[in-house]
């Protein structure tokens, strides 16, 4: 567990994929073709936090929605890639953007083409119900499933280790 708080608190960059880990992967298309996905409003809060604590957070996905779009502008995301098959690419698009090393940058996925980024980073996480080659390739695994928590897990581990955790929360007792 040392190595994993050290590793949470070098990081200056998450990034998150969205199916299977800001949600819980269901996929509802209407008979329209308009697609629609169920997010985690504490997930979004703790996201907003580990933001307004210093961290960046930016999305690679593989699929490109709309819905996407609102929820990353609602969050005030800025770094938003959809549509990315290749997230090793995008990946090395956004540290050299951001001037962020690799190890300073973690990932969050659940699936096998999480995995390019994933190996990548100095910090990689798995949600808890990822694919098991994602668990072996992680460096922590989340307590909480994808879209059910595991992004709120992984910005209070962040937040923890860098000593920001408690001053986001007292914001809230005042």
């Amino acid at each position: 567990m040392q190595d994993v708080q050290q590793k949470a608190k070098q990081t200056k960059l998450v990034i998150f994929d969205v199916d299977g880990v800001l949600t819980d992967g269901s996929l509802f298309i209407g008979d329209d073709g308009q697609e629609y996905k169920a997010f985690n409003s504490r997930d979004g809060h703790g996201m907003k936090m580990l933001q307004h604590s210093g961290v960046t957070i930016a999305i690679i996905t593989g699929r490109t929605s709309e819905v996407v779009r609102h929820r990353v502008r609602d969050l005030g995301i800025k770094h938003v890639y959809q549509g990315q098959h290749d997230k090793r690419e995008a990946l090395e698009h956004l540290l050299t953007s951001l001037d962020v090393s690799a190890q300073e940058a973690a990932y969050v996925g659940d699936d096998v083409v999480d995995l390019p980024a994933m190996i990548r980073v100095g910090f990689a996480i798995a949600v808890q119900n990822a694919h098991q080659e994602v668990k072996a390739h992680a460096h922590w695994i989340t307590p909480s499933i994808g879209g059910h928590g595991a992004a709120r897990d992984v910005c209070e581990l962040i937040m923890d280790a860098q000593g920001t955790l408690r001053t986001q929360l007292d914001a809230y007792l005042q």
